[in-house]
């Protein structure tokens, strides 16, 4: 008898996880297509756009994303997971001071491709509200690992804010212009090389006097 239950529940159990499985890759195309699109456009694009590069219906789409904040909100959180865990992927595979390198590059080229999330952040929508207490809980206990393996191998700097650090890159992304790629790319150059070579305020000084 327990075989005959068992089994009978394993066959209305599976059309359960087709379903299950049909919506997972329902919304993981709309959450890549969007993430393509806003990268074009900015978070403008449409969502009819959204829809038809993911090849979903409109209804499969507003049932899982009923306003156009939470897709947006959506996008950046999956954005945040996928850059914050490259930090570990960076680390395991380079030495400390090239994992933060090009750890930082990679923030930077994240935050590059948010045309207009700052003006929807602060479009007063309450799907935006957790965005920001979501994007140091991932970004600052990455970077600070990083941080900490560079200046432990003396390939970096050891006063070194996480969060102070973000927030200059976060500026710095914001450039524009016809050399706004150009320009970022040559500052966050320079100031990779001073966490690398710099020595934290009142060190010569100090030495000096000694």
């Amino acid at each position: 008898m327990t075989d005959i239950v068992e089994a009978g529940g394993d066959a209305e159990a599976a059309p359960k996880r087709r379903v299950r499985a049909d919506a997972q890759r329902n919304e993981d195309a709309v959450l890549e297509a969007a993430k393509s699109l806003f990268a074009e456009e900015g978070v403008d694009a449409t969502v009819r756009q959204i829809a038809d590069r993911a090849g979903v219906g409109m209804g499969t789409l507003y049932r899982r994303f009923p306003k156009r904040s939470d897709l947006i909100a959506a996008v950046f959180r999956r954005e945040v997971d996928a850059c914050a865990a490259e930090a570990a992927t960076l680390a395991a595979r380079y030495g400390p001071g090239e994992a933060l390198e090009r750890w930082l590059k990679r923030y930077a080229q994240f935050l590059g491709t948010k045309k207009g999330l700052a003006a929807a952040l602060h479009s007063g929508d309450p799907a935006f509200d957790a965005l920001p207490a979501y994007f140091r809980a991932h970004f600052e206990p990455a970077l600070a690992c990083l941080l900490g393996a560079a200046a432990a191998a003396g390939e970096g700097r050891d006063d070194v804010e996480p969060y102070d650090l973000l927030r200059a890159i976060g500026n710095l992304a914001m450039a524009t212009g016809e050399d706004g790629t150009a320009h970022v790319g040559r500052i966050l150059d320079l100031l990779i090389d001073g966490l690398r070579r710099g020595q934290p305020p009142g060190t010569v000084a100090a030495i000096r006097q000694d």
